[in-house]
Order: structure tokens, then C-alpha cells, then sequence
């Protein structure tokens, strides 16, 4: 049985009779059970069938790929949807509450209240999804690591652009177009390349500023390969490093290396968090550590679990997170290091192979 089949099947024990389904309208979890990427479609399931509807643009795509759903051809979405609802004999539908606007919610209330079928719209499906999601298959690890190569590739040629007078704005149109050169169909996000000062802002946007010797500079960065995303973040210095640059950037590192360290099947994600945070606080840098120690990464570039004070996740072999720590020092500069890992029984496994000691380029 396929990952797909299996995946469907798992979500099928949420169907308590026959008279329930499913409805699937995030585009990543669309993906995640039929194998389609980016076709616009929706899935409904039944307690005996599922079915992948798409428009005619994706009709060809998805018959050639999808083997989990029979795969349906829709001119008019929400009546298709109620004739095989009809056909099943289904009178309620179970939706994907963090996936639909109130215009969305709103306009299905409507066209299937008057099929006589109703909604529910609680976390219940939602839930169920993004926790199916968070132990990645075989198949999965591979592509983010394939995801993490080419980020790596590209970190390493753009480094030769790091150089005084060059702008962020320039050397972040350099790395994406290395990124997909490289294989990636894209950027896991709006890539971060800033320098000097604004190294202090944790999502700081690249601009025409000019890398100067001396600075910091902050690559926080990543690749989406076939669904899958990578994520890691640098920090180097340009051409020098004074003494006070160097110790936050080896407190940040005992914090990250230290947290790594306690990676392992059955750990709270809330003790990697506090594990990270400790250091930071007891070196005297409570109040300059404001984020969460690390997220989930897959489909989505920040998912389940959360690595953070709040989580009250137990941590799962194969489950793929990041672990980034860092210090922001308001108009001075920052430091941050992020890798992102596998979970492993005993231990982890690092998607990264590049350094995390503090180079000068």
C-alpha cells in the first residue's frame, strides 16, 4: 500500500458512519494524500471512496499521477461536490476550519445546506492532518534533504559575493537564482540577507543597504523541491570581527549546539526550547532572545511541532525540525544559527554540513 492510499485510510477513522466525509481544500494536503502538486484541487472523502476534483487544467496531471483517489473532472465545484455526496448518501462534511476564510465558510454553508448536508467546521480534521504530517516518510526525509543540498550549494557559491560595497538587495537576486539554477523549484520563503544593524531585526528585509567591513551578515535561508522545504541560517562576519561580536556569536552557538545536543525521541520540544534559553539568559541576554527556539518543516515551512515554552509536544522519531537560537542586540547588530534536523530514536540526524563556526569572508 502506498504512502498516499495510507495516508487517506488514517483519515478515514475519523468517519464514524457512513454518512460523513471529508473535505480537503489545503493545497498542501492535497498533495500530502494524492501526490498531485500545485493543482488546485480539493478531495472529498467517503467512507468507502475518495476522489480528487480538479478543473481541466490539472485533468491530465492528476490521472497520471494520483493512484490514492479516483480522480474527477469538475465544471461546477460545489454541485459536483453534492452529487457525490448524493451518490454516497453523505449529510455532513467535515472542513478544514484553518483553511477557509468566513467568505469561503460562508458560501459552502449555503450551497450545501440546501443539499441538506451540514458543516462541521471545528479543529477535528485540521488537527488530525497536521498530526499525520508530522512523522515524515522515508520518501519525505529525502526530498527535504535534497531541498537542504541545494540551499547548501548555493550558500557556498554566494559567499563570493559577501564583500564590502555590494548591496543585500543584489546578493538575495544572486542566491535565488542560484537556488533554482541548483534544482529548487523556488524559495521556501522570502529569503534573509541583510548586514550591519539590521542583522538586530530576526526577520529584517533585504535592501539597497551596503555590506560594509566589519558587519555582521545574516543569511537566513532556504529551498522548496517538489513540495518539500529546507531551512538554515549563517551568520558572518565581513573582512574583521571585533572581541564583543565574537562572544555573543560563541554564546549563540553553546545555545544552539547545547540544545542540539538534547535532540532526541521522547523530549519535550518545550525542554529543547528552555535548553537553548538558559544559556542565553544566564549569559545576560534574557530580554534579546524573543522567539521560539524552533518549528516544524516540510510541507510548509513552519509546521508542527513547534519548539517553544508553550509546546507540549513529545518529540517523535522522524519528526523534522529546526533548532535557532539567537540574540538581537536593538541598533547594534544580531546573531543567529540555525540548522534544521532529523529525529532520531537516541539522537538526530543534521540536514546541515555547513560549518557553524563563525567564518570571515
Amino acid at each position: 500500500m502506498n504512502d498516499y492510499i495510507n495516508r487517506i485510510n488514517r483519515l478515514i477513522a475519523l468517519l464514524d458512519d457512513n454518512k460523513k466525509a471529508l473535505l480537503i481544500t489545503n493545497e498542501n494536503n492535497v498533495y500530502y494524500l494524492s501526490g498531485v502538486l500545485n493543482c488546485e484541487g480539493k478531495i472529498l472523502i467517503a467512507k468507502d471512496k475518495s476522489y480528487l476534483l480538479v478543473d481541466f487544467r490539472y485533468i491530465e496531471l492528476a490521472k497520471n499521477t494520483c493512484k490514492s483517489c479516483k480522480v474527477v473532472l469538475y465544471t461546477k465545484l460545489y454541485d459536483d461536490i453534492n452529487s457525490i455526496c448524493k451518490k454516497h448518501s453523505v449529510n455532513s462534511i467535515y472542513l478544514e476550519s484553518d483553511n477557509i476564510t468566513l467568505s469561503q465558510y460562508n458560501i459552502m454553508l449555503r450551497r450545501f445546506n440546501e443539499h441538506g448536508i451540514s458543516l462541521i467546521s471545528d479543529d477535528t480534521l485540521s488537527k488530525t492532518v497536521s498530526n499525520l504530517r508530522l512523522i515524515k516518510s522515508e520518501d519525505e526525509i529525502k526530498l527535504i534533504d535534497k531541498a537542504q543540498k541545494i540551499t547548501e550549494k548555493a550558500y557556498n557559491e554566494v559567499l563570493n559575493y559577501v564583500k564590502p560595497g555590494v548591496k543585500e538587495r543584489d546578493i538575495c537576486i544572486e542566491l535565488e537564482r542560484l537556488i533554482k539554477k541548483y534544482g529548487a523549484s523556488g524559495v521556501s520563503f522570502d529569503l534573509i540577507t541583510i548586514t550591519g544593524k539590521k542583522t538586530s531585526l530576526p526577520h529584517g528585509v533585504p535592501s539597497d543597504g551596503i555590506v560594509k567591513e566589519g558587519d555582521f551578515f545574516t543569511f537566513d535561508i532556504g529551498s522548496l523541491y517538489k513540495g518539500y522545504h529546507s531551512d538554515m541560517t549563517r551568520t558572518v562576519a565581513v573582512k574583521s570581527c571585533n572581541d564583543y561580536q565574537r562572544e555573543i556569536y560563541n554564546i549563540v552557538l553553546k545555545a544552539q549546539t547545547t540544545a542540539l545536543e538534547a535532540v532526541k525521541a521522547g523530549v519535550k520540544a518545550s525542554d529543547i526550547d528552555k535548553t537553548a534559553r538558559d544559556i542565553i539568559d544566564n549569559a545576560g541576554y534574557k530580554d534579546n532572545f524573543g522567539h521560539s527556539t524552533g518549528h516544524g518543516v516540510g510541507l510548509d515551512i513552519h509546521e508542527l511541532p513547534f519548539v517553544s515554552t508553550k509546546s507540549d509536544t513529545i518529540l517523535s522519531e522522524n519528526m523534522v525540525i529546526t533548532v535557532e537560537p539567537g540574540i538581537y542586540l536593538e541598533n547594534q547588530f544580531g546573531v543567529r544559527i540555525e540548522d534544521m534536523v532529523l529525529v532520531k530514536e537516541n539522537d538526530y540526524k543534521n540536514f546541515a554540513s555547513i560549518t557553524k563556526e563563525l567564518i570571515i569572508v
